[in-house]
């Protein structure tokens, strides 16, 4: 049994009431698919707890721009970006600041597990964007009526099943090509061995599919159960809102999960 989360984006209300929801079901394991940082008010304290709390991260575009540079980033995530960067270089604890560093610097682009699910054998990969492009490259619910050539081609890169992010939209790609939104699953998709599928778990921080909900998944034997959990978002939308830096959209998007 295990968890799965990506996006934070530096949301502490949306991911402590994750953390919470995932230590009331007795899941002790947890994967990050990255972002953890970007957008948001709380970056370091996020970065905190995903250090604490999860077996591993893989990079995201956001930790990736923050350590390094943005890149293909809008004005508003740029900014956040380098906002980001004044704060985590004014920590005054040394080590505090070198951990975190070392996190962001360390970050693999992509991690596999190969591991029993209920009958099921797994192979499952773990990526932020796309099995092609794991750091930055997106694959929308539409690519299956717009681009399915797009979508085979990601397919030729899944063993079996990939965990992805990014879009935070969350929902099931089968290689047919296909897409079900978790509500047409009834929340859950059983892992079967002779059937690839792409995840996507939607995003714990920022979500985009008009549901303001945090969004993440859990494993049990071979059901993939995606969770939804309301937080306290106005508090969020506070701290955005009195930063300068940040572009107050980052904070309306919240309410509506836009």
């Amino acid at each position: 049994m295990f968890a799965v989360i990506s996006d934070i984006h530096s949301n502490l209300e949306a991911l402590t009431t994750v953390l919470t929801d995932i230590e009331k079901r007795g899941i002790k394991t947890i994967y990050c698919l990255g972002d953890v940082v970007g957008y948001g008010p709380n970056p370091k304290e996020c970065l905190d707890l995903i250090i604490e709390k999860t077996k591993w991260c893989v990079l995201g575009n956001h930790d990736y721009a923050v350590f390094y540079e943005p890149s293909n980033f809008n004005y508003g995530a740029e900014q956040a970006s380098f906002w980001t960067r004044e704060i985590m270089e004014a920590e005054t604890d040394k080590r505090r600041s070198d951990r975190r560093w070392k996190f962001l610097g360390g970050l693999p682009m992509r991690q596999t597990l190969k591991t029993k699910l209920g009958a099921s054998t797994a192979v499952v990969d773990f990526v932020h964007a796309s099995p092609r492009k794991p750091v930055n490259e997106y694959i929308f619910p539409d690519d299956v009526y717009t681009n399915p050539a797009k979508v085979r081609v990601m397919f030729e890169r899944v063993k079996h099943i990939c965990f992805v992010g990014h879009t935070h939209l969350p929902g099931v790609f089968l290689n047919e090509p296909d897409f079900y939104l978790p509500d047409e699953l009834g929340d859950s998709y059983p892992i079967i061995e002779d059937e690839k599928a792409i995840i996507n778990i939607g995003s714990v921080g920022q979500p985009r599919d008009k549901d303001s909900r945090a969004s993440y998944v859990c494993v049990e034997d071979n059901q993939v159960n995606f969770v939804r959990l309301e937080y306290d978002i106005e508090t969020t939308v506070g701290k955005i809102n009195a930063i300068a830096a940040l572009d107050n959209f980052q904070a309306e998007r919240l309410r509506d999960g836009r």
